[in-house]
Parts: C-alpha cells; sequence; structure tokens
C-alpha cells in the first residue's frame, strides 16, 4: 500500500505573500512550459528560474519567482521552494514538481503539467465563452423591463388616471402592471439589493458552510442539462488531474487526496473520499467507483478504469476518459447555449407581449368611448 506522502507546505513555511490576488493561470502555465523546455535543454533549475524571472514585468509574479529563486539558491528544493507560495502554486503543483524532482524527470513532469493546464484552461474558457451569451441576454431583458416598468408605464398611469371611473375600471392585468411598477419606482433600490443577494449574496453565504456548499453542489447536479453538464466538466477533471498525478509518479492515495480539494464539487469530493477509504481497506479503484450512493460515474469511467488497473495503463485510460469527457462536455455546452438561446427569446417576448396587452387594453377602452361618443 503506498504511503501517504507528507505535502511539501509542511516542510516550508509559507510566505506573507506579495499583496492580494494570484498568478494567473495563463501565466503560471506559460512559466511551466518555458521552464520544462529549459530544463530539457539541461540548464541548471537556478539559472532557468533566473531567465524566467528576468523576462517578467514587476508584478507579483516576479517577486515571487525571485524568492522561490532565492530559496533554490540556498539549498532548498523546487518543490520547496514553491509550497511557500500556496496561492500561486497549488498542492497538485507542488507534489508534480517534487514527484519529478524523485523521480529525476523534472522537464518531463513540467511538460506534462503545462499540458494539463492547458487542456484545463481551455475547458474553462469554453464554458466562459458559451455562458457571456446568454447572460448578456439576460441582462438586457432586465434592463428593458426595469427601463418600461420605470418610465412607460408611470406615464400610461396618468392617462388611465383620465379615464371614467379611474382606475377601478381598468383590467387585471393592467392593475398588476401598474403595482408592480409602482413599487419599483419607490423602492428601487430594495429590489436591487434582493437580487443581489439571491443571485450572488445568499449562494455565498450557505456555501460558507460544509452542509450549506453540500446543499449547493448537490442542487446543481440535479438541475435538468445544467446537472449533467456540472457531472461531466467534474468526471473530466477527476480523471485528467488522477491520470497526470499517476503517470507523473504519484501513490494513489495521495493523488486521490490531492484530487479532492480540485473537483470543485463537495459531492463528487465526498464520492473520491469513499473511493479513497475503500482502496485504503485493500479494495480496487474501479470497484467502489460503482458503490457510491451519488452516481458520479458512469459504467464507461468504471470499465476503462479497471481495465486499466488490469492492464497496469490506469494512467493512459485515466488521460482517455478525460479526453472523452471533454469532448461531451463541449457537446453539452452547445446544446445548453443552443437550449437558452429561443428559450431567453420566448421569455423576452412574453414580457414583452404582457405589458403591451396590459397597456393597451384601457387605451383600446378609451378609442371604444371616443369612437362611440363620436357618432
Amino acid at each position: 500500500m503506498a504511503t501517504k506522502m507528507t505535502p511539501a507546505t509542511a516542510a516550508a513555511k509559507p510566505s506573507k505573500g506579495f499583496g492580494f490576488g494570484r498568478v494567473s493561470d495563463k501565466l503560471l502555465t506559460q512559466f511551466t512550459s518555458q521552464l520544462s523546455t529549459l530544463q530539457d535543454a539541461g540548464l541548471p533549475i537556478v539559472s532557468c528560474l533566473r531567465i524566467l524571472e528576468g523576462q517578467l514585468p514587476k508584478g507579483r509574479f516576479k517577486n515571487v519567482l525571485v524568492a522561490v529563486t532565492e530559496d533554490v539558491e540556498s539549498g532548498s528544493s523546487l518543490s520547496e521552494a514553491l509550497a511557500k507560495h500556496p496561492r500561486d502554486f497549488d498542492v497538485l503543483y507542488v507534489n508534480m514538481v517534487r514527484a519529478g524532482e524523485a523521480g529525476g524527470v523534472l522537464d518531463v513532469i513540467l511538460a506534462r503539467l503545462a499540458a494539463f493546464k492547458e487542456k484545463s484552461e481551455r475547458l474553462k474558457r469554453k464554458i466562459k465563452g458559451a455562458a457571456m451569451y446568454p447572460i448578456a441576454v439576460l441582462v438586457v431583458i432586465v434592463v428593458i423591463l426595469v427601463f418600461v416598468l420605470t418610465n412607460v408605464v408611470p406615464k400610461f398611469t396618468k392617462v388611465f388616471s383620465t379615464l371614467p371611473g379611474g382606475v377601478e375600471q381598468l383590467p387585471k392585468i393592467t392593475k398588476v402592471l401598474q403595482s408592480v411598477s409602482t413599487w419599483l419606482v419607490h423602492w428601487w433600490h430594495v429590489a436591487a439589493v434582493s437580487a443581489f443577494l439571491v443571485v450572488w449574496g445568499l449562494p455565498k453565504l450557505i456555501g460558507m458552510y460544509p452542509k450549506g456548499r453540500y446543499f449547493l453542489d448537490k442542487v446543481k447536479l440535479k438541475l435538468p442539462v445544467i446537472g449533467n453538464l456540472q457531472r461531466k466538466i467534474a468526471v473530466a477533471r477527476f480523471a485528467r488531474t488522477f491520470g497526470t498525478l499517476i503517470s507523473s509518479g504519484v501513490p494513489i492515495l495521495e493523488a486521490l487526496e490531492i484530487i479532492k480539494g480540485a473537483v470543485g464539487n463537495s459531492v463528487v469530493e465526498g464520492v473520491i473520499s469513499n473511493i479513497y477509504d475503500a482502496i485504503r481497506e485493500g479494495e480496487s479503484i474501479a470497484e467502489p467507483m460503482g458503490q457510491q450512493p451519488v452516481m458520479i460515474f458512469d459504467d464507461l469511467v468504471i470499465n476503462m478504469v479497471d481495465v486499466g488497473e488490469k492492464t497496469g495503463e490506469l494512467d493512459k485510460m485515466l488521460l482517455k476518459v478525460a479526453d472523452n469527457y471533454d469532448e461531451e462536455v463541449d457537446v453539452a455546452v452547445g446544446s445548453l447555449t443552443a437550449l437558452l438561446e429561443p428559450l431567453l427569446i420566448v421569455v423576452m417576448g412574453g414580457a414583452v407581449f404582457l405589458i403591451v396587452l396590459a397597456l393597451f387594453l384601457p387605451l383600446m377602452k378609451i378609442i371604444d368611448a371616443v369612437t362611440s361618443g363620436g357618432r
């Protein structure tokens, strides 16, 4: 059984940091790729770090690399020096570097790490890009509705107040629209704060507690269409991270321990914890994957992991699973976008229709009254 490797952060005192924020994933991926190339060329690690640090403009990452270089020059290993900056170099990054140092294949491990981060970033960009259009359309819809309710409807209300019988003779749909408009005009700040709390603040507050975060993540997995997409993203991330760590020489149990904090979903994290416990008790990897109360891994994943264990090519099978699920995520994102576009158009059209109907029904009464009076 593999022994658990002590995290590098335990051997090195974390740095005080260099201001707020963290190094961007894009910059970190570029650094990793360049460091791999320089290592492959046979340059000493300190020279590599000096070259890369010299290319960077003034900023957080340059300061971090200067500190890392000084630590390595003082006798620390690269992984120990990186572990002092957990905000920029996470546990996965540090452990892969340490595995490369232990095996004498740091250049190979860095190349794998760069490829891993590039594919992860590509997936994130696709998801964010697909989400931009629906969000933009939704914002436009909200802005238009708020403008109509706060500027157009009040003007019609003044006209309706001149009708014989006053507002009491208005259709019910018009009265409801006027009530909403009046409330929004006087309490728009309450509406804005409430919308902010519901969309952003409340989920953040609930997510601060483990049980709340678990509840939110479970809801995400059960949502129509979106839940399936969330599951595919989690499986793709799990398989790629697991495969990359194993191929880099990280022991299976330690790899699972690292992955738990990298999948981004507490429900999936719980499933991985159960698998970790089962493997520690002597079971295979594939068997507990299919025996979880929440089914995250389908038969294809389980069978490929089983084959990988039996043939000794678990890392290759996991990376194949990751590639397959990346493609499925692309398809799912495209399907979701295609579904949301007409849905948003229908919502926009329905809202406009109801507003027009509520405003023009009384106008039709005025026209009928004027026409009848002129006969």
